[in-house]
């Protein structure tokens, strides 16, 4: 059997036996393993997102291995863009793993794919190279709080009733029928791959697929007038649907798309079949692209359509307005469509909240009821957490090692991982837990089409506070530190980063100091942008928390003068 074959079902470790010399390697292994275990496409180590990859090549993905295996507490393996490049002695409060992946000099698609056919490089895409990874749920509760701000601004807070149309069944996308029918409403999700939509089903975010649009739209309309949520599939590519629904009678209530845009090659272009689309692919790199981009403009025109007509739309993440003004698209007509960062999410950024998760390394389902239960007990007056956390136990299955996400803000994370590390010391959890978080936070990514679209003090494309938030992160002395600059191509830089509880007192003191600065970087840059949420939150008045972080004497969100104004303004630093 070659290689792929023989990992192509890859299953995380369970239990509490140790493949390594310490439970901080393996637990990196595991979540490795994991990402795996929840890839798209496990035979060309393709986690989600199209292209996004675990490791630049099967021999990489053994070196990887191996090297976990191996590692010493005083030593940290260093990755470079998927590959195993070095082991440094280090010492025991070192990260275990440090990589950097995409990272490119004046980065662009050509660029991009001409340095990947050399073997350099791979798409990182936001947790697919970091293995953090956690299936479909990984993007739900973003998905889940955006419809949430649109009940609220909209529809008196509910969406019973309410029907959603998308597209992208995808690793990511895959999230938005669930996430709309844990609202009560009603989704019509489309994608040009029945085999994505099956396993969408079999994992439990899609309850049912139609045999055509007229039936979706039937059963949509037939439900939400009963007032039953459902989440309902359809084959069919997006811009084709999109503008069928345009020229029906029926109106969706809410717009937006998860199809892979930023990354064009991935994106499937009008008239093809999946097979027929690979085909083209492979033979001729450039018509495929010009495929791709015009139907991708099809598919934005209709949703500012939407838009037009009344319909609540949005960007929902994949740098899609972007990808069609390089494309050729009018860049003042393409941005009429909002993002859903800007248009949402951002208040919840000032607070520090995100998207948070953590995986049980013992594979236990009860060690993720229990950290449930304590939640719903220790943060009983935070109505988002306490909402989401009662959702997510009676909605969301698990997928791999169960995992869990959960938008805690500034200080909150702090106190839960500290508590989870002591019911790990207590013997109340079978297994240590990783921390991590999506790469879309707070505080640890730039993208001005996206994440930093439309900041208060014009900071948009200042790319100083990932690189702050992966230096805090290697001070936090985190297990896993990533810097990472791709999504769509040369436009972001983020970081990730994933701590290790295990029941010790080591883990105690890293963890307080990780969680406090990984968040809190966040914070900060709100907080020096304007935003008065923010600002209250570092000074220790924020609802979530009374903790503050030191911010210098002379700075306020408004200041402007620099070290030679200092004497002048008789301000002491």
């Amino acid at each position: 059997m070659t290689a792929p074959e023989i990992l192509y079902s890859v299953k995380a470790q369970r239990g509490d036996t140790l493949r390594c010399k310490g439970w901080r390697q393996e637990t990196i292994l595991r979540m490795l393993e994991n990402n795996m275990e929840n890839a798209e496409k496990p035979e060309e180590l393709v986690i989600y997102g199209g292209i996004g990859k675990a490791a630049r090549n099967w021999e990489s993905y053994h070196a990887i291995v191996k090297s976990l295996k191996e590692l010493e507490d005083d030593e940290t393996l260093v990755v470079q863009s998927g590959m195993p490049v070095a082991v440094f002695k280090t010492h025991k409060y070192a990260p275990t793993v440090v990589m950097a992946t995409t990272n490119i000099m004046k980065a662009d698609w050509p660029t991009f794919y001409d340095l990947q056919d050399k073997n350099l490089t791979i798409y990182a895409n936001y947790t697919a190279a970091p293995w953090e990874y956690i299936g479909t749920q990984g993007v739900i509760q973003g998905t889940f709080e955006t419809l949430s701000a649109i009940a609220r601004l909209h529809y008196d807070d509910k969406l019973v009733g309410k029907i959603l149309l998308t597209a992208g069944a995808g690793g990511m996308g895959g999230n938005q029928t669930r996430a709309m029918t844990m609202h009560g409403g009603v989704a019509i999700l489309c994608d040009s791959n029945v085999d994505i939509i099956n396993r969408r089903i079999d994992k439990g975010f899609i309850d049912v697929l139609a045999g055509s649009l007229d039936e979706a739209i039937e059963m949509a309309q037939k439900a939400a007038k009963e007032g039953k949520p459902l989440g309902v599939a359809v084959v069919g590519n997006a811009a084709d649907i999109f503008e069928a629904v345009l020229e029906s009678d029926f109106m969706p209530d809410i717009t937006t798309s998860m199809t892979p845009a930023h990354d064009p090659i991935s994106y499937l272009p009008s008239g093809y079949t999946v097979d027929e689309a690979e085909a083209l692919r492979d033979s001729d790199r450039d018509l495929y692209l010009e495929k791709a981009r015009s139907t991708m403009i099809r598919e934005l025109e209709a949703l500012i359509k939407f838009m037009d007509l009344g319909v609540h739309s949005f960007e929902y993440g994949t740098s899609h307005r972007k990808e069609c003004v390089d494309a050729g698209m009018d860049k003042v007509e393409a941005t009429r469509l909002p993002g859903f960062v800007a248009e949402y999410i951002r208040p919840l950024f000032c607070e520090g909240r995100g998207p948070f998760r953590w995986v049980c390394m013992s594979g236990e389902a009860e060690d993720l009821r229990k950290i449930d239960d304590m939640i719903l007990k220790k943060f009983s007056e935070d109505e988002l957490v306490t909402r989401w956390i009662k959702l997510a136990k009676e909605h969301i299955p698990i997928e791999g090692l169960p995992a869990r996400i959960c938008y805690m803000g500034f200080g909150q994370r702090k106190a839960f991982a500290l508590e989870v590390n002591d019911m790990i010391k207590r013997g109340e959890l079978a297994g240590p837990v990783a921390f991590s978080r999506d790469n879309l936070d707070s505080g640890s990514i730039v993208n001005p089409t996206f994440e930093s679209e439309n900041m208060k003090d014009g900071s948009d494309l200042i790319s100083d506070w990932p690189m702050l938030n992966g230096l805090l992160n290697a001070v936090g002395m985190c297990d896993l530190i990533a810097i990472q600059a791709n999504y769509s191509m040369g436009e972001a830089v983020h970081t990730g980063v994933t701590m290790v509880a295990d029941g010790t007192e080591e883990a105690n003191m890293r963890l307080e100091v990780a969680m406090t600065v990984d968040s809190g970087i966040g914070v900060v840059r709100h907080a020096q942008a304007g935003y008065e949420t923010a600002v209250d939150v570092a000074n220790g008045k924020g609802k979530l928390t009374d903790e503050s972080i030191q911010i210098p004497l002379w700075w306020t969100p408004e200041a402007t003068f620099g070290p030679k104004d200092l004497k002048k303004n008789k301000v002491q630093v």
